[in-house]
């Protein structure tokens, strides 16, 4: 089956900025603050230096205190060399035990900030992944989505915490530093600034090749990780055919295309590094030279000159941190931009604000010129005009691809009709709630999933609130009791994945009293018996059979035992209702021809309407 491709959704790139301050919003105090340890950290830095320019002036050498540190302190200029020097080493320790307590609050806030913004952000994710439709999910598979929820959002909280706090932070030091620099020697404080503009002009020049390398990095790890998933999936079928080889040979290749973009990415963000390096080092060069020459000149004393050196230091770290952090964030910006364009995929089908709430439907369906198609132009379903009444039982026969599965899809909404209207109640399904519609249903499917949890939560599913009393009676009448009792922990014992530590059978009985549970006024019953023995079967629809008074019942099924449990049959072929008949027993005669081989399908008892 070829299914349409749905275009790729577009990011406003002006509006980016927009949205990412609008998905960190529920945690601004938190931002707040981060922000704020990052500003009383910055004058404390540059107290770090300080006992070191008074020990060498005014310990080693016989200038007075700084009149900055005698206005502040008015008895240091009392001290003798040797209590000044007793002074001095303990401002150190004193003052790095402040640097370090604001680090410290600062990286246990950042932590919990960090995981609360990507927690939030990823289950937003996972929510809209589930409501997209299943057409995309089929054409570009589960991979990209999980790769999203992964790695994408985890962008968020890596640009805002990572990125634009460091860069707060390094603009707090910045200015500090700059004025502090600024008293001390203004010429050297011009030349050191000279370096910032070169600096910023060229992160920003590179800004948009670097996001065009990332770009392009991430379409290699999405298609190298759907490689992954694609085989873990499917783990049963790559070990049935012996291709895990093949399927690492496969995984290898994409690899390799990624790393070697990934490395065209790594030596672009190299070569701007090696270039704000070097820029770096000659404005520390020219402060150098400047420096010295006027100590030499006795324009600045020793304990000056190491004063301004150890702020050239915390001058140009924060800007070479701004520089790093303006191409980082170019691959979380890169990221991000694709994030925000899953989350703008149309969810479909679309939920009717309008709607009002429902309650329990009677369980009354018409199908009223209802075509339906997967691709524009090619119809699955064609004029399928149906009444089914409240209670009835009805069965679905037609060879593979006839169109029966997509009439279920169609009643519980899975899909929405291209013409016609598909009716429960007498309302259009597109009038109904999505919450409310799904309620009316009770699956059985040939391919019963369970979740990896306990037996007891995969039975009450749809109804988590359900008591211990009532599990263990859907299970009773699901015929589901006996193997389940017989478990090392009963009720409780895992499922584990898919539920594959269990039979094609106990899965099947396990949905069934999930069905039971759930006390739908509809039951939709997919093939539920192909994949089981005759016993099994006996036993299914034994359950199946008690499960199914005063319940609207769709049926759809090639086994012939199953038919004998409706009161009438629907025969469809090419996506058409050929045949409406309540000649069960006609159809059952006819069925194995006609509905299992290949063959021309004979006629029925009854025409269809």
């Amino acid at each position: 089956m070829t299914i349409h491709t749905p275009p790729e959704p577009v990011v406003d790139p002006k509006g980016l900025w927009r949205r990412v301050l609008a998905e960190v919003r529920p945690f601004w105090s938190h931002l707040g603050a981060l922000l704020g340890f990052a500003v009383a950290a910055a004058p404390l830095g540059l107290l770090t230096p300080i006992p070191l320019q008074v020990a060498v002036d005014a310990v080693i050498g016989d200038r007075p205190p700084p009149a900055w540190l005698v206005s502040v302190w008015p008895g240091v200029a009392g001290l003798s060399d040797a209590a000044l020097l007793v002074a001095c080493a303990l401002a150190v320790p004193a003052i790095a035990l402040m640097v370090q307590g604001l680090k410290a609050g600062e990286a246990v806030l950042r932590d919990l900030t960090a995981e609360r913004i990507v927690y939030a952000f990823r289950a937003k994710m996972f929510l809209h992944v589930q409501h997209l439709p299943l057409t995309r999910h089929d054409t570009k598979g589960t991979g990209a989505a999980l790769y999203a929820m992964e790695h994408e959002a985890g962008s968020l909280h890596w640009l805002i915490i990572y990125t634009c706090l460091p860069l707060a932070t390094a603009a707090a030091a910045l200015v500090a530093t700059i004025v502090a620099m600024t008293l001390l020697n203004l010429k050297i404080a011009l030349v050191a600034l000279t370096v910032a503009p070169v600096l910023l002009v060229l992160t920003t020049l590179a800004q948009r090749n670097l996001r065009d390398h990332w770009h392009r990095v991430h379409e290699h790890e999405v298609t190298a990780f759907s490689v992954v998933t694609e085989a873990l999936g499917a783990l049963r079928v790559v070990k049935l055919f012996g291709q895990e080889a093949r399927e690492q040979r496969r995984f290898a290749a994409r690899n390799e295309k990624t790393v070697r973009v990934r490395v065209r990415a790594a030596v672009a963000e190299g070569m701007i590094g090696l270039m704000i390096g070097v820029i770096v080092a000659v404005g520390t060069g020219t402060v150098l030279y400047i420096g010295v020459s006027d100590v030499k000149a006795g324009i600045l004393s020793v304990g000056e000159f190491i004063l301004l050196a150890a702020y050239l230091t915390q001058l140009y770290d924060p800007i070479q941190t701004m520089g790093h952090q303006l191409t980082t964030q170019q691959k979380a910006l890169s990221n991000l931009e694709r994030a925000f364009a899953l989350l703008d995929e149309e969810r479909s089908p679309r939920d009717d604000p309008a709607a009002p709430p429902r309650g329990r439907a009677r369980g009354e369906i018409a199908f009223r010129g209802v075509g339906f198609g997967y691709q524009a132009g090619w119809p699955t379903l064609r004029d399928v005009t149906v009444e089914v009444p409240a209670g009835a039982r009805v069965g679905i026969v037609g060879r593979t691809g006839a169109g029966k599965s997509s009439i279920i899809a169609l009643l519980a909404r899975l899909y929405d009709p291209t013409e016609g209207s598909v009716l429960l109640d007498g309302i259009d399904l597109r009038r109904w709630r999505l919450e409310d519609l799904r309620r009316q249903f009770a699956v059985v499917a040939q391919d019963t999933v369970l979740f990896s949890d306990t037996v007891a939560a995969n039975i009450a599913y749809a109804r988590p609130e359900a008591t211990r009393e009532e599990v263990e009676r859907a299970a009773r009448l699901a015929g589901a009791h006996g193997f389940v009792t017989a478990l090392p922990q009963g009720y409780e014992t895992m499922c584990g994945e898919r539920g594959q530590r269990f039979s094609g059978g106990e899965r099947q009985r396990i949905a069934l009293a999930r069905a039971f549970l759930t006390d739908a006024p509809i039951l939709i019953l997919d093939e539920p018996t192909s994949a089981v023995d005759v016993a099994t079967e006996t036993a299914i629809l034994e359950g199946i059979e008690r499960l199914m008074p005063g319940r609207t019942t769709i049926l759809i099924t090639h086994r012939l035992a199953a038919l004998a449990h409706c009161d009438r049959v629907l025969v469809m072929a090419e996506g058409r209702v050929v045949a409406d008949t309540t000649d069960v027993a006609s159809v059952i005669r006819t069925a194995e021809t006609a509905y299992v081989d290949e063959g021309p399908a004979p006629p029925v008892s009854s025409p269809a309407p």
